[in-house]
């Protein structure tokens, strides 16, 4: 089962960053070209948050029954921060993505408030831009090639 859930997580981790890529650039070129806020926006900031979350519960499964995850089996927090792979998986990884998927979140939750386009955009140019950022930043590149 391990293995499986493993697997699901890597192939959804690249749906994850495209469709928020696309997002962010979509939020972008929308506040720049100061265009108006159309259902095929919508559309493409839900799909990110929607995938964003997917891919949470998915890393919360594979949280609790990944053989990388000690927290559960050891009284030495220390160790776990003294090696970069364990201090990875079991700390940095989860905690930024989890910081990311509430940044995706808050910037879909505040763009739904806005009444016209140009705040819509601008709020979801911010959120996107730093949840991107953090995913960039902390995904396990050596995993991933």
């Amino acid at each position: 089962m391990y293995t499986a859930v493993q697997h699901l997580h890597s192939y959804w981790a690249y749906l994850v960053v495209l469709i928020v890529i696309l997002a962010t650039f979509n939020a972008l070129s929308g506040a720049i070209g100061k265009r108006q806020f159309a259902h095929r926006d919508f559309r493409v900031s839900l799909f990110a948050l929607i995938v964003c979350h997917i891919q949470l519960l998915i890393g919360l499964i594979l949280f609790f029954i990944s053989p990388m995850i000690i927290w559960f089996s050891t009284d030495d927090i220390g160790s776990i921060m003294k090696d970069d792979t364990l201090r990875l998986y079991n700390l940095e990884h989860p905690l930024l993505m989890i910081i990311a998927v509430i940044l995706i979140t808050i910037g879909y939750s505040k763009h739904k408030k806005k009444l016209t386009s140009a705040p819509k955009f601008k709020i979801l140019s911010i959120y996107y831009t730093l949840a991107l950022i953090a995913i960039l930043a902390i995904i396990p590149w050596n995993a991933w090639f």
